[in-house]
């Protein structure tokens, strides 16, 4: 079959461990390895400790600290010594705080082409750079795949990306990308795993790669692919793990269930608006907006490539005035790096504020922008709020369009920039033997010290909370209504304000949907049952599954979308709410706030599809189905996969 031939369908295939490769099926996947991150691994470890576990049993498991470094108060430096601790417990490694990003981070130490990964952030398919099947899901997903249990998706079909020509000067990976969502949007990869092939690949370092694969996220694929080839070999090599190698490509006979193409040549530096991934427009079109802050780094722009164009291009200038100009390093080796061959002093002599390694501003924690400013990011988001300013005006773009603008304190093309001062496009080569020290990693105890070690738990850790089976009639009002592309940030933000709460289920839920509607945890709170009515692509963005579990914990049971994004959809589904599907999308612009509506029969719907929701305040009746597996069902009738485990034990 041409599908097996493709380097996605064998890397599944190899994988396989329960369904059928068929295109919307539900397939189950053997996991290799793990990736957790501290604003999604608390509440890992906590599940971890829900269902017992006494070892890891993956290959390898990895738990980072990189997304809430600030330590405003105690919260974060709990939920850290709580995270060592539990790594000590259950086996796995241990990236302590400046290590760098998860994703740059595993790449650069434990990536492998041919292993499987799924990681607790949505970022996760970067790793699909280096010929890995890299899957974000949620935590639940990570903690049972920890557990030795299986990976189910829904088969994706698999889109073959083309790629012809080289990259022109000043247009880099991070363009290619941009070039995607220009054309396919924030939900065109949804349910299906891209695969770029071609001989365009031949002028993409691994680093790269990482950048198109990392904002698959955004495309809403399940997973990014890239060959492991020489690109990938010499990756390996210059990290000093040239025997994890192992030569992977498509079959000559290979086929794609959808097919695309990108002449690299024709490329153009692009700019995403605020506030989507997916507003990109030629810089050029946008030429001469006021910029207030540039921030260069983040896991869509981590190698130690994009850093250095950026100091070479502002090596000897001055960055303008009005301009903070932010850098934050991926990784503590990348730092290193940059210190070593000068570039870190070329950037700081320009004007640029240096950070620790981590998400940072990513997440917005820290570099918060100025309202009614414009901050300019080499970062894959610009969600509303993400940046942790609520009224926030963030543009995504290139090194190379970043560093450029950062001097004239305007969105500027860098070509045109480069025209004008006579300024030749810097080629930069990273180490042929990087900084790399293994020893900054703590590696899993043996297990017979392992089973000797106390969990340390702060006050700020609290336990999971415990729901009810899915009744078979649910009656309530919708307390929301929301529109399309609705991300998880919106739904759980995440930010200085919200995130060190990420272990207290009961204070992180005083911040669901504050950003739709800031009074909605206070109406949920009186309201023992109630639904969610949106659009399209519900839930987009972010793995957190505390958007779902919040929401869970304040009385959400049933919401009702157009569609969904996979990731969130499967926490809905772990957590017990329950997602359905309108039959006729103009059935979603009927329904109001505080309606109630009631759907019953629900313990049928192993048998069932459809249903009937029944708009009690307008008297009127629409149709809705879902596409659950008999396995999914099961999950959803016991209210979730932890009380499901649960019973299942007692």
């Amino acid at each position: 079959m041409g599908r097996e031939q493709t380097l996605a369908g064998r890397l599944l295939a190899e994988h396989l461990v329960a369904g059928r490769l068929e295109p919307g099926t539900e397939i189950g996947l053997r996991v290799d390895q793990t990736l957790t991150q501290d604003a999604t691994g608390t509440l890992v470890m906590q599940e971890l400790e829900a269902l017992g576990l006494d070892r890891a049993r993956t290959e390898l498991s990895v738990q980072y600290v990189d997304h809430n470094l600030l330590q405003a108060d105690e919260k974060n430096a709990e939920d850290h010594a709580y995270l060592r601790s539990a790594c000590r417990r259950f086996g796995l490694w241990f990236s302590k705080a400046g290590n760098g990003v998860s994703h740059p981070t595993h790449m650069e130490r434990f990536g492998a082409p041919g292993k499987s990964l799924a990681g607790a952030d949505s970022h996760t398919c970067a790793a699909g750079s280096l010929g890995m099947l890299a899957v974000g899901v949620g935590g639940l997903e990570v903690a049972l795949a920890i557990a030795g249990e299986p990976l189910y998706l829904r088969m994706p079909e698999i889109w073959g990306v083309r790629l012809e020509g080289e990259l022109p000067p000043w247009v880099s990976a991070k363009d290619v990308v941009l070039e995607m969502l220009r054309r396919h949007g924030v939900s065109g990869g949804r349910h299906r795993i891209i695969e770029y092939h071609g001989p365009g690949l031949a002028c993409l370092s691994a680093m790269d790669r990482h950048v198109i694969a990392n904002m698959g996220a955004e495309l809403g694929a399940t997973a990014t692919v890239f060959p492991a080839d020489e690109a990938v070999r010499a990756f390996l090599r210059a990290e000093g793990r040239e025997h994890d190698f192992r030569d992977l490509r498509a079959g000559r006979a290979a086929s794609y269930d959808i097919e695309d193409e990108i002449d690299l040549s024709t490329v153009e530096p692009l700019v995403a608006k605020p506030s989507s991934p997916g507003n990109v427009v030629p810089v050029r079109e946008v030429s001469g907006t006021p910029v207030a802050q540039v921030v260069i780094g983040s896991s869509a722009n981590p190698g130690f490539r994009d850093f250095a164009v950026a100091a070479a291009t502002v090596r000897g200038r001055q960055t303008a005035d009005s301009v903070s100009f932010d850098v934050n390093p991926t990784s503590r080796q990348i730092l290193v790096e940059l210190a070593r061959s000068g570039h870190l002093t070329d950037l700081v002599a320009a004007g640029a504020r240096v950070h620790q390694a981590g998400c940072l501003g990513c997440i917005g924690m820290g570099q918060a922008p100025a309202p009614g400013t414009n901050s300019l990011r080499t970062f894959p988001r610009n969600f509303p709020g993400r940046s942790g300013t609520a009224d926030d005006s963030v543009w995504l773009c290139s090194p190379e369009t970043a560093a450029v603008s950062a001097l004239t304190g305007v969105l500027t093309d860098p070509r045109d920039y480069a025209t004008v001062h006579h300024l030749a496009h810097p080629r930069v080569f990273a180490p042929a033997r990087s900084a790399a020290d293994p020893r900054v990693f703590a590696a899993p105890l043996p297990s017979e010290e392992a089973v000797r070690e106390e969990l340390v738990k702060g006050p700020n850790v609290a336990g999971l909370p415990d729901f009810e089976p899915l009744p078979d009639e649910i009656e309530g009002p919708v307390l929301l209504k929301a529109g399309d592309d609705v991300s998880t940030d919106e739904i759980s933000p995440a930010g200085a304000r919200a995130l060190p709460y990420r272990s207290n289920i009961p204070k992180l839920a005083e911040f669901t949907f504050t950003r739709i509607d800031e009074d909605y945890p206070k109406r949920a709170a009186g309201s023992p049952a109630h639904f969610v009515v949106a659009g399209e692509n519900y839930g987009q963005g972010s793995s957190r599954e505390h958007a779902a579990i919040t929401a869970r914990y304040l009385g959400l049971r049933v919401v009702l979308a157009r569609s969904f994004a996979r990731i969130h959809w499967q926490n809905l589904v772990n957590f017990g709410v329950l997602p359905l599907e309108f039959a006729d999308p103009g059935d979603e612009e009927k329904i109001r706030r505080d309606d109630v509506l009631s759907v019953s029969g629900l313990h049928r719907l192993a048998e069932a599809a459809e249903f009937t929701v029944r708009n009690q305040t307008r008297g009127e009746e629409y149709r809705v189905g879902h596409s659950l597996s008999p396995r999914q069902v099961d999950v959803l009738l016991a209210g979730g996969r932890i009380p499901q485990l649960a019973r299942a034990l007692h």
